[in-house]
């Protein structure tokens, strides 16, 4: 399936084909630990499960379609996507990495990999002399999240992998918030693409999952070692969920945007709500780059609202519709307290710093019909003090 197909024709049909034993148009869930083997050494293109499995193949060709990348690789879980990506560096090695990114990939950074000598800076991507400035001879990674987890900022991707082929870094953008409908970090000069396909690529929250996209061989096949190696990998069923939820994506994406432009708006007419981060509000201080480096703002919203930690936690607890939930990116609605919930790993001091409050909720909009999803925002804020 060409890359320059349409959207949903990729999603629909890249890197699968019908059944040839059977015709099967969908593909088949190959339920097998090993393969049977000719002669000793002698492989069909399959050995072993960990290694490569038919279905899994199917997923690594339609999620590389869909990032217009050439090499696809999806694992068991986005943190394992993302710890084989940094199992690319050494002891003394340096990362420059975005300051307000997912609580569990900061815990990584922090309590795995800097006990083995890795440093990490975390920045505000945003200033680009701040970015510069950072840059030391051994600097290897500068790892992006746009928009990031929870403050959804954007960040200018184009901007950052300039700076980082002057200095030969690798570049990693965590596409997960904007997914490949939204926005292609490969077309903008990055050269590693990651996700947790548990999110907006799975859509159903069924199943856990994540994914690298890559155009280099060589880098495919370094990352597919240590893949292999560690054995980060997802079964059978997990891949054949994901595909079947990128075959819709398109259409959920489109709805996703609709109704969080709806809720962000409503939000920032409200009075109980102090502010409202949301990149397609003019409101958002990325508005413009939103616009122009993504097809759609997206479907998460964030808010803060005047209040303690427990009267946020008891906010985002008194929502009807939207589930009280860790995650994203399914067809239901979910609310978040991210320093009680996905952020809780990241110390206070460091959370402010970075700009998130005690009484920042998220949210992640569902496919609901929108007049439900409304009334349940403004009864929540109602009860609130």
């Amino acid at each position: 399936m060409s890359n320059h197909s349409g959207f949903g024709t990729r999603a629909i049909h890249a890197g699968q084909h019908p059944d040839e034993t059977t015709g099967a148009i969908m593909t088949p869930i190959y339920q097998t630990s090993t393969y049977v083997q000719a002669a000793p050494g002698e492989i069909k293109g399959y050995d072993y499960s960990r290694t490569c499995n038919p279905t899994r193949t199917a997923l690594d060709g339609n999620i590389a379609g869909l990032e217009g990348g050439k090499y696809g690789l999806s694992f068991s879980s986005g943190m394992s996507a993302i710890n084989t990506i940094l199992n690319l560096l050494q002891s003394g090695d340096h990362v420059i990495a975005t300051n307000d990114m997912y609580g569990g990939t900061y815990r990584l950074c922090t309590t795995l990999y800097q006990k083995f000598g890795v440093s990490f800076s975390f920045l505000d991507l945003t200033d680009l002399d701040a970015v510069r400035a950072a840059i030391r001879p051994e600097t290897k990674i500068m790892f992006v999240e746009t928009p990031s987890n929870p403050l959804l900022r954007i960040y200018d991707l184009t901007a950052l992998a300039e700076i980082c082929r002057e200095k030969d870094i690798l570049s990693v953008c965590d596409n997960t918030f904007a997914t490949p409908f939204n926005q292609n970090p490969l077309a903008l000069g990055f050269e590693v693409v990651t996700h947790s396909t548990t999110k907006y690529l799975g859509g159903h929250s069924d199943v856990v999952g994540g994914a690298i996209v890559v155009d280099r061989e060589d880098l495919r096949d370094r990352l597919h070692h240590f893949q292999n190696t560690v054995g980060g990998t997802p079964g059978p069923m997990d891949c054949f969920l994901v595909l079947r939820g990128t075959k819709t994506l398109h259409v959920r994406m489109q709805r996703h945007a609709e109704n969080a432009a709806v809720i962000a708006a409503d939000l920032e007419a409200h009075p109980k709500v102090t502010k409202v981060i949301y990149p397609g509000l003019e409101s958002h201080p990325q508005h413009a780059l939103a616009m122009r480096q993504m097809r759609t703002p997206g479907g998460m919203v964030s808010f803060e609202v005047d209040a303690s930690v427990e009267d946020a936690m008891r906010l985002a607890a008194s929502f009807e519709v939207f589930a009280l939930a860790e995650s994203l990116g399914g067809v239901e609605s979910l609310v978040d307290h991210p320093v009680s919930m996905t952020h809780g790993a990241i110390p206070r001091e460091e959370r402010i710093k970075s700009g998130f409050q005690d009484g920042l909720i998220r949210l992640s909009v569902g496919l609901e019909d929108i007049d439900d999803l409304r009334a349940d925002v403004a009864q929540a804020l109602e009860r609130l003090g």
